[in-house]
């Protein structure tokens, strides 16, 4: 078995854990759409001392969204999901479009995290910013040579 370059190996498991997060977004999306009515009164109904409040909380940035928002954002979620884990096959098997299709999409995000990091700060947002920019200028700097078949 090919041994594979440790920065290669974290990037694949960033993607791949990154990949599973989106996909259990997305399935919380769209349950949450198929179950809508319920939510909202297992929000109104839920008494647990102490955790009525938190409850009502998370469930009220679902329950305030209308369905049409629910159901886009979990197919996008879902769509970018399928996207990250394609990415992360495709660097675990070192191809070189994967590569290309990381680094655009990589590239891409960055100024709108900058932007973000300006409208305001926070350590989440900056972890996510410096991972991104660690991952980029990896996969630059290693970027696969072009093979010819012999």
């Amino acid at each position: 078995m090919k041994k594979r370059p440790f920065g290669l190996v974290a990037i694949v498991v960033y993607k791949s854990f990154t990949a599973l997060l989106l996909m259990v977004t997305a399935i919380a999306l769209l349950l949450a759409l198929k179950n809508y009515q319920f939510l909202k009164e297992f929000s109104d109904n839920y008494v647990l001392e102490g955790k009525a409040i938190i409850i009502d909380l998370l469930l009220d940035k679902f329950v305030n969204l209308n369905p049409k928002t629910l159901a886009f954002s979990g197919f996008a979620a879902a769509i970018y999901a399928i996207v990250t884990a394609i990415e992360a096959i495709g660097l675990w098997y070192e191809q070189r479009w994967a590569h290309i299709l990381v680094l655009c999409l990589v590239g891409i995000s960055i100024p709108l995290e900058i932007y973000e990091i300006i409208q305001g700060i926070s350590l989440i947002k900056l972890s996510i910013f410096l991972v991104n920019v660690a991952v980029f200028l990896y996969l630059l700097i290693n970027f696969p040579k072009h093979q010819t078949r012999s």
